[in-house]
């Protein structure tokens, strides 16, 4: 830093001096002076009443940090291990304020890691800021909160001092309220002529719900701006919320910031409340909802809140008959007292509820009078929320929170009894007609966030995702043209139509051919790969590599795992776009020539499961001829199952089929007595499915001899076959 000229310039006047003072201050960079490094005006802090968790001694008391004097300060307490993390000092305003700044001057002794938080009874409190990489110095703190009590609250200390402050100062207004500006969001209108406004301009949500983590947000922000996209939507808010609502107000955008309640995501998924006696919960997740609408108001990034997913819906998971009834008139009336804090809290953002259907409505609208506005996510029925709004009667516009193509939940079975996914064109065309249904709605549906801006590659996220595995989907074409008009670009390939020569009777391990018509609009050359699913068969969500030959048709080497998979295309540009299409088979045993000596013979084992879930599974169950029944091992090494086919027998095959708990390190073994055995097989390399031997032998008693398992479980045979040409 350069050194100060010295002064050579007596003022001779009072008038003089003045006007050097003001001179010198105009010197100092206006950065300096607003980053609170020299006073702007007296704090809110300043000569009011301080206290701390601890004070080193009498010369450092809490309050020395809030008496305006740079040269007195407060300095916790260091020696006694019992005061050493947290440590606290807290200012009591007088009344409530709104916080726009914090500033602290820290001696040498400062925290590197701490929360700014506010209270209005000394007693509750939520953060405004936290960090863990304090560097000490002068920290001016921008933040965005009410209380009559601030306080620093420190958890980590540089060295093996105490926390040290010259100056604790708080900025703001004293109200409690957050002076409007950027980023006002209004529902205005009357009955039928509604719009959302944005600092007065209309505003018409062309949103996406956002799935990628909140890291990416700053990098991804960009891309949908410049696709037209002005919302985003997410279910929860937090901590970790802050760099998806900066990202956004940086780049236009604006987010519909949720909440989540239980029993959230509507028919089969979220846990149960009790919202007629769980008031720990209540108060829980109220104080939740205040705290991060308390600290993130101010923020530009937020167009509304949304308080809750699905949980009217929901709740017949929970509870039926009256009580279910109960319990939704309860919970429609703890979104009214979540409404009317938000309210209290901010004033510049409309409260909306989410559910998964319309049917939630007349609760809302009986319970919940503070609601700005209704939501509720539709798919293949989002043209049918116009009908429904008109015949019940409503008072308040809406917005779509989710849509787009027609859910598992509500497409026909195909051949194998599974939903039939809907072709890449068609969820294609799911966006634009569901789009044209809530804009046929002027006046009352206020826009939407369709479903869904991730990038899984699993099974939702082939199914929803407009960018799946981080690759374009015909979809986000589409979305990108509604949203902006734009039509420019190289586009994803077409995959029109695509068959397998078999579906309902695929052998394990067998092949099939795979036939598909695609074509790519800007006559790129065409990658391909294939991948399954198990989903209908154990609930995974993840894909597995598929194995096959040719450039099309293909030849496709079916799963070794009986049950329906799913086996989807992937047809690949080069230029990040990708087209999907998927159709179910069912694999089930090959076919073995012959006869199967050992079905209904005597079978014993080492041991079986009498208990548990859907217990007994003796070692009949594995020699019955039915594939749905098995044996089930205990879950230790080693184990075995033999069957007597009576009298000493030769065989040329021999099949095994695992359920999921199978056999890494076995052996087939022969016995004329049941007591000497050789072996006429041996691997270490099971891999569960169907083990189609063919080998032979002779023998009364046959065995497969286990040594190792291949998951944590037993071992587990739906079928062991022992056939004869």
């Amino acid at each position: 830093m350069d050194r100060p000229l010295p002064v050579t310039v007596r003022p001779r006047s009072a008038l003089a001096l003045a006007v050097l003072l003001v001179l010198c201050w105009l010197a100092v960079p206006p950065a300096v002076r607003a980053a609170g490094l020299l006073p702007q005006e007296t704090p809110l802090s300043q000569g009011k009443a301080a206290t701390a968790s601890s004070s080193e001694g009498a010369s450092t008391p809490a309050s020395a940090a809030v008496d305006g004097d740079a040269g007195t300060r407060w300095s916790s307490a260091f020696a006694d291990p019992a005061h050493a993390d947290p440590q606290w000092l807290q200012v009591d305003l007088g009344a409530t304020a709104s916080i726009t700044q914090v500033t602290l001057n820290w001696e040498s002794a400062y925290a590197t890691a701490y929360e700014i938080q506010v209270s209005d009874d000394a007693t509750n409190w939520h953060s405004v800021y936290r960090t863990t990489a304090g560097a000490g110095g002068v920290q001016t703190l921008a933040v965005g909160g009410s209380g009559r009590y601030v306080r620093m609250y420190g958890t980590h200390r540089v060295g093996g001092y105490g926390y040290s402050l010259w100056e604790f100062q708080v900025s703001g207004s004293f109200g409690g309220t957050t002076p409007a500006g950027p980023g006002v969001t209004k529902v205005t209108g009357s009955q039928g002529n509604w719009q959302l406004t944005v600092d007065g301009a209309p505003y018409v949500v062309k949103g996406l719900t956002w799935g990628p983590p909140v890291s990416e947000a700053a990098a991804r922000m960009p891309e949908l701006h410049e696709a037209g996209v002005n919302t985003v939507r997410t279910w929860g808010t937090d901590g970790t919320t802050k760099p998806l609502l900066d990202a956004a107000a940086a780049n236009g955008l604006k987010v519909i910031s949720g909440f989540w309640l239980q029993p959230g995501g509507g028919p089969g998924s979220g846990g149960c409340v009790d919202y007629l006696t769980d008031t720990n919960y209540k108060n829980t997740m109220l104080g939740e909802i205040q705290r991060w609408v308390t600290e993130y108001r101010g923020n530009a990034g937020v167009l509304m809140w949304n308080v809750g997913n699905e949980s009217l819906l929901g709740m017949q998971n929970c509870y039926s008959g009256t009580q279910l009834e109960q319990e939704r008139v309860a919970y429609a009336q703890f979104v009214e007292q979540a409404a009317q804090a938000i309210h209290a809290i901010d004033a510049d953002h409309p409260v909306t509820s989410t559910d998964a259907w319309t049917g939630a409505w007349p609760y809302y609208k009986a319970y919940t009078p503070s609601l700005d506005l209704y939501s509720v996510n539709a798919y293949k029925q989002v043209c049918q929320v116009k009908q429904d709004w008109n015949a019940g009667g409503y008072t308040k516009p809406y917005i779509v929170t989710e849509t787009g193509p027609a859910g598992e939940w509500e497409v026909p079975n195909d051949a194998n009894g599974v939903p039939a996914e809907p072709t890449d064109v068609q969820k294609r065309d799911g966006y634009v007609n569901a789009w044209n249904c809530i804009l046929a709605h002027p006046g009352v549906a206020l826009g939407a966030t369709l479903f869904h801006y991730g990038s899984e590659g699993d099974f939702g996220g082939v199914w929803f995702n407009i960018t799946t595995g981080n690759e374009k989907r015909l979809s986000w074409y589409a979305v990108r043209k509604l949203y902006s008009g734009r039509t420019d670009g190289n586009t994803p390939p077409v995959i029109s139509s695509m068959n397998l020569s078999r579906t309902t009777d695929v052998p394990a391990g067998g092949t099939f051919t795979l036939t598909a018509a695609v074509a790519d609009p800007d006559g790129d050359p065409i990658a391909y790969t294939m991948g399954y699913n198990s989903k209908y068969i154990n609930g995974a969500g993840g894909l597995i590599p598929a194995q096959f030959t040719g450039s099309g048709p293909f030849t496709v080497t079916a799963p070794s795992t009986l049950g329906v998979w799913k086996i989807y295309l992937y047809a690949r540009d080069g230029h990040g776009n990708v087209g999907i299409e998927t159709r179910s088979l069912r694999v089930v045993p090959p076919p073995v020539n012959g006869t199967n000596i050992a079905r209904g013979a005597v079978t014993t084992a080492s041991s079986y499961q009498a208990d548990g879930p859907g217990a007994p599974y003796p070692p009949q169950a594995a020699t019955d001829g039915d594939p749905a029944t098995r044996w089930a091992s205990d879950w230790s090494d080693p184990q075995w199952l033999q069957v007597d086919l009576g009298h000493s027998q030769s065989f040329d095959h021999v099949q095994l089929i695992w359920e999921s708990a199978y056999g890494k390190a076995y052996e087939i073994q022969v016995s004329d007595d049941g007591t000497n055995w050789h072996s006429v097989y041996t691997t270490t390399t099971g891999d569960g499915g169907v083990d189609d031997l063919a080998i032979s032998g002779t023998g009364r008693y046959v065995r497969m001899s286990a040594t190792q398992r291949g998951t944590t479980y037993g071992y587990s045979l739906y079928e062991f076959g022992v056939y004869r040409t």
